[in-house]
This record gives C-alpha cells, structure tokens and sequence, in this order.
C-alpha cells in the first residue's frame, strides 16, 4: 500500500477525532443512530455505479468508508472492539475462504458456499441473506447461494398470462430470476440498468 493511503487513512481518523469532541451532531451519535444514514449511503453508491459517473462514485465511497470508520470509533470508546480488531477479523475471513490459496492440505475442492458452511455460526446456506433485503436482491441472492451448494433450484415455472394471480406473478417473476442467473445475467443489474436508462429518457424529453 502506497504511503499516501496511509496518510490519507491517518487524516481521515484524525478529522473524525476532532469532530467526535467538537462538532454537536457526530458526538452525540451511536451505532443504531448511524445504521439508516449508511443504508442511504449504500443506495447513493448503487446509483453511483450504475450511473458511471466515477466523480460521484469516488465521493460515495468516501461516504461509506467514513462511515466504516465512524462506527469503528464509537465501538472503541465502548469498549468494543478496535479497528484493527475489525480489518483482522476480514483477514481472517479471506484466508479461510480461500484454502486452495492460503491452505492448500485442507481444501478439497469445496464452493464458496460450502466452504462458509463450515463456519461454525452458519446453521443453513440461507442464513447469510438478510430478511431484510430488496426482493429482488433477496431472490438473486437466496439463488446464487443454493445454487452454490451445487443443489437443485426447486422453481415454479409459470408462464405469463393475462389472468395471473400475484402469487403466479411473483414465481414467474422469481423464474426470470432463475432464468437470468443461469445465462450469466444479475437480475438486480439489469433492473437497475433498465430504471436508469428509463428515468435519463423520460428527463430528456421533458427539458
């Protein structure tokens, strides 16, 4: 890593220090305080990506990375755990999902998928993919995982009908789903795609 990201690392520690004592709002905020604030924040990087613009992609990464950090600080002064504590914990996550690198003797040609199963907090392979999540994050998501597992997608294949019920709409939806991973397409992305090429053309004939 380049000395210059170390200064820029120490710099941006040092502004949140400052501004944890003297500024009124960032001292009197917490870590449940700050948790919808970073779900905007992720959204804003999601638009950032999608729209290209690499100015306001390197800008809504700093938003995120001092929001990484802004969390980090107030779980030291708590007692929590530290920031190192934070990027070993990663490090160590890396390393030991990725054996055929780092432990060669213990891999055995194991997925991803199931290489996380080994973990000993994991009791299922949805168990990472929080409720939580866009429905359509969510679908890809809970596919690519079973998917992982090298076990079989148990799909309802509904074809599309003027008639439809909006549960048939939503496992005909939840197929295209299926149907897109399988050819290499991120259903997510695409929408994505889809929305901002749809919003950039509705903005241009209306101006």
């Amino acid at each position: 890593m380049e000395s210059t990201t170390y200064t820029a690392f120490e710099r941006l520690s040092d502004i949140l220090d400052t501004l944890r004592k003297e500024c009124p709002w960032d001292r009197v905020q917490t870590l449940q305080s700050l948790r919808y604030l970073t779900i905007e924040e992720v959204h804003e990087l999601s638009e950032a990506i999608v729209s290209g613009n690499t100015d306001h992609l390197k800008k809504e990464l700093g938003d995120l990375v001092m929001h990484i950090m802004f969390y980090c600080k107030i779980a030291e002064e708590q007692g929590l755990f530290t920031t190192a504590d934070v990027y070993n914990a990663i490090c160590d996550k890396l390393v030991d999902r990725h054996p055929f690198i780092y432990h060669k003797d213990d891999y055995h040609g194991e997925s991803w998928e199931q290489l996380k199963m080994r973990e000993r907090d994991r009791h299922g392979v949805l168990d990472g993919v929080p409720d939580s999540l866009p429905s359509l994050v969510k679908a890809v998501r809970m596919q690519e995982k079973v998917a992982g597992m090298n076990e079989k997608l148990k799909i309802k294949n509904e074809e599309l009908r003027e008639d439809m019920s909006e549960e048939e709409f939503g496992d005909y939806l939840f197929a295209l789903v299926d149907w897109a991973r399988r050819h290499g397409i991120n259903a997510d992305d695409a929408l994505c795609g889809a929305n901002y090429r749809f919003k950039q053309q509705i903005e241009n004939t209306t101006e």
